[in-house]
């Protein structure tokens, strides 16, 4: 009996233990975690955008975007700001986050009317859009919205270096525009609907006469008014 009691002693003992060991592990792991998190916070804003940059060019996309927005949190009226956020906008685009990208510039563009940043910025937003067009067979929305902030960066911003580039992406953008046209317009004659071919086929010579489609177009439209001609016999 004394040896059962000895015994359960002892292994209560080994639970006390234990528990204490685990409690001190959690209590450990927290402060360390939040010393973390503080040690972040406490940092001036111009050392966290130089270790941010220094992230971002070794392309550790995920670390950059977290001191970059410790910048905008803890330090938000700050000149580091300002650079802080037009480069977590660029890490969001980096990694591949469109969306999120996208907002960021908006709100970039919108708090910075008058930054010299802007020509970029509204090109990189056509970027966000242009990342995400699929095929031509797909809705066209990315593909309009790309073109359109292309075209601010041309119409309001003619002289600027992002100008030329953004000229090429409006002819990449009218390509895919055209293709879908003809896309669809081939779709139409090869379901017989032979006038709504046409329609699609003449918008797209209309619309878009110098960016690749011109003689395929016209060889579907001599072919549906062949059929629409022997419809009428």
């Amino acid at each position: 009996m004394r040896g059962k009691m000895f015994n359960l002693k002892k292994f209560t003992g080994y639970i006390l233990i234990a528990s204490c060991l685990l409690m001190f592990s959690v209590f450990n792991t927290g402060c360390s975690s939040t010393g973390k998190k503080k040690d972040i916070y406490e940092r001036t804003p111009a050392d966290l955008l130089a270790e941010g940059q220094e992230k971002l060019d070794k392309a550790e996309f995920k670390s950059a975007t977290k001191l970059l927005q410790a910048i905008k949190d803890r330090y938000p009226y700050s000149n580091e700001s300002i650079i802080a956020e037009l480069k977590l906008a660029d890490s969001l685009f980096q990694r591949g986050e469109y969306d999120e990208a996208l907002t960021n510039y908006d709100d970039f563009e919108r708090l910075h009317p008058k930054d010299k940043s802007v020509p970029y910025v509204i090109f990189q937003k056509g970027m966000c859009h242009f990342k995400q067009i699929k095929s031509m067979d797909r809705e066209q929305t990315h593909v309009a919205e790309a073109r359109d902030e292309f075209e601010q960066v041309v119409r309001r911003y003619p002289a600027n270096e992002y100008s030329l580039k953004a000229r090429e992406k409006v002819r990449e953008c009218l390509i895919y525009q055209s293709e879908y046209e003809l896309y669809v317009g081939i779709f139409y004659y090869k379901k017989k609907k032979y006038q709504a071919a046409l329609d699609r086929l003449t918008y797209l010579m209309e619309n878009y006469p110098d960016v690749g489609q011109y003689h395929e177009a016209l060889e579907y439209i001599a072919k549906c008014k062949v059929k629409l001609a022997q419809a009428k016999k």
